[in-house]
Order: C-alpha cells, then structure tokens, then sequence
C-alpha cells in the first residue's frame, strides 16, 4: 500500500528521476522558462521553490545545499543566488507559474510551460567589460572548392573523346 506516499513516480527510478528533476530545474533556471508535460512541470514547481528558498537567504550552506540538489551546475548556482532570488526577496513563495498548453500532438500527454512569476523571461545578454573592446567579426574564409560540376562535365568528355 502506498499510504502516505506523495512522490509522484514519473515512471521512473529513484535515480533517474532525481536526475531528470535537477536538469529540468537549472535549464528553468537559466532559460526562466521550459516546456514540458503537465505532470513534470507539477513536480519540478516543488523543486524549484525550494531552490528559491535557499537562494534567498544565500548563505554558503545554502548555496552548497542547491548546488548538491542540482548536481554540481555551478552556473545554475550562480544564476539562482545573483538574479532570481534576489528578485523574489518580497515574496513568500509561489515564485513560479504553470500554464496548461493543451495536449501534444503525439501521444496525447497534458503540456505545459512552467516559468517565474516576477522574474523577466530572457536573461539579459552579458556586456563585455569595461575597457575591452569587442571581438571584430571576421567574415566567413571561403572553403576549398574542389571541381566544379562544369569542370567535372569537362574532364568526363574529354575523357570520353579519347
């Protein structure tokens, strides 16, 4: 009897889904949004809000704790404690929100997108520091050309005629 037991399985392993959860939370992470199944997305939720806590208080356990329970992603890491829990300082939970998509076309499976509430849905693109000059764009060399399909037609009738 399953009495009292609320993990929901997933169909997996123990292992295997810890895994699959940690993956999904840092890619949450650092895209502040993902797509996946209904079911997923209600277990990851638990998750992340958890890793928010944590990220909150900011202390070295803390940030040791979430780095354990999203498996040495250290940028994750970074992401979580420098952007996202500073942004949800006011809030006492709820820091994320699921929205149902509707079914997916091959097997019928409930979808839907998990994001953060507060923060914004594109990570701002890095600057370069101060004092260093952008990288100038070179444009693309030119491959080798080996024989052209004229020169190929060529070289068969020459061959031909001989």
């Amino acid at each position: 009897m399953r009495h009292l037991k609320r993990t929901a399985k997933l169909g997996r392993t123990g292992t295997h889904r810890n895994r699959m959860l940690a993956s999904m939370v840092c890619s949450l992470i650092k895209h502040r949004r993902i797509t996946t199944t209904l079911a997923k997305a209600k277990v990851a939720r638990s998750v992340v809000e958890k890793m928010v806590t944590l990220g909150k208080s900011g202390t070295l356990h803390d940030r040791r704790l979430a780095s354990a329970r999203l498996h040495q992603d250290e940028e994750a890491v970074k992401i979580l404690f420098n952007e996202i829990a500073p942004t949800q300082k006011e809030r006492h939970g709820g820091y994320t929100r699921i929205m149902k998509l509707g079914q997916r076309i091959g097997d019928s499976a409930k979808m839907a997108i998990i994001e953060f509430v507060d923060v914004t849905t594109a990570p701002e693109p890095v600057a370069p520091a101060a004092g260093t000059e952008p990288a100038a764009t070179e444009a693309p060399k030119e491959k080798k050309a080996g024989k052209s399909k004229a020169k190929k037609t060529e070289a068969k009738e020459a061959e031909a005629k001989a």
